[in-house]
């Protein structure tokens, strides 16, 4: 029996050649780990900051502000939870974040584990296209705010979020925002100063690298502390010995992206119109979900 055509590429994806042939040998005869000052360890090392370097520039930010970690509900949590930790042992009063009601879990189950904890937690409903205004994220605002977390592109519709819009509001007041860009990264063009966000989730398998890597961009200066106990690798935010196969793969996906963002939004622009229009012709009075415009 012949496989049924597979459309579903934002649940995720195969990983690439360009990407498996990247990685494979830092699954055979370079396996160094980063952390040691011997050869191995220092190709090793110098493998990992390339691929950091192929990441930032991916979203237009700086190696150093990349953090690896093993996939984007790792990423997210360390941002919720890892900022609100930062609030805790600094002293700061402040226990109030604001996210939608259309999270990916990854987002939303920390959140409801802060209020579990005290926090004061607000979810804004999102309007029948699935978008979150600037003005509902202004109005709910408050002095004690922390954090923003609001999505990029959602996850099952694959509506945009007024993201720039949202962080001239969190500017404004000191407060922080993080958005979980793991659908529309490699996608749609990424610029974490355009987008004025303070941290943005990355997830490796959902631009055709491996499941199991993932990165969280967190702004320089933007306080945020590890959720785990160890060593200090990626900063102190993420301890444990890097998984550099992975994380070459990453790179290498992220480069493999950057190279054609442009020529493949266009294209995949062009089918997923056609395929609209064509499911329009076979089921009239067929309905889309989601934003007309802005949307993956």
């Amino acid at each position: 029996m012949t496989d049924p055509i597979y459309l579903d590429y934002n649940a995720t994806t195969p990983v690439a050649p360009e990407v498996l042939d990247a990685m494979l040998p830092w699954l055979r005869e370079q396996f160094g780990n980063p952390s040691s000052t011997h050869a191995y360890g220092r190709r090793a090392a110098q493998a990992v900051a390339t691929a950091r370097c192929q990441v930032a520039e991916l979203i237009g930010a700086k190696p150093h502000e990349i953090v690896f970690t093993g996939c984007a509900t790792e990423s997210n949590n360390l941002a919720l939870l890892g900022t609100a930790r930062s609030k805790v042992e600094n002293g700061s009063p402040k226990r109030h974040i604001v996210i939608s009601a259309v999270e990916h879990p990854a987002v939303m189950a920390p959140a409801m584990q802060l209020r579990a904890h005290g926090w004061d937690v607000t979810v804004l409903p999102v309007d029948a296209l699935g978008q979150v205004s600037a003005e509902q994220v202004v109005k709910v605002l408050r002095d004690d705010t922390a954090l923003v977390s609001i999505m990029h592109a959602n996850n099952e519709v694959g509506t945009l979020q007024p993201i720039p819009e949202i962080a001239m509001a969190t500017r404004q007041r000191g407060i922080h925002l993080h958005t979980d860009a793991a659908q529309s990264a490699g996608k749609v063009p990424l610029n974490v100063d355009a987008l004025g966000v303070d941290l943005l989730t990355l997830a490796g398998h959902k631009l055709y690298a491996p499941k199991g890597i993932g990165a969280l961009y967190v702004r320089a200066g933007t306080p945020v502390l590890s959720v785990l106990h160890g060593a200090d690798q990626e900063h102190g935010l993420r301890p444990g010995t890097e998984n550099v196969a992975a994380i070459v793969a990453l790179g290498a996906a992220a480069a493999l992206a950057n190279a054609s963002l442009e020529t493949m939004a266009a294209h995949m622009l062009t089918l997923r119109n056609q395929l609209h229009q064509a499911l329009i012709v076979a089921m009239p009075g067929l309905q889309l979900n989601g934003h007309p415009e802005q949307r993956l």
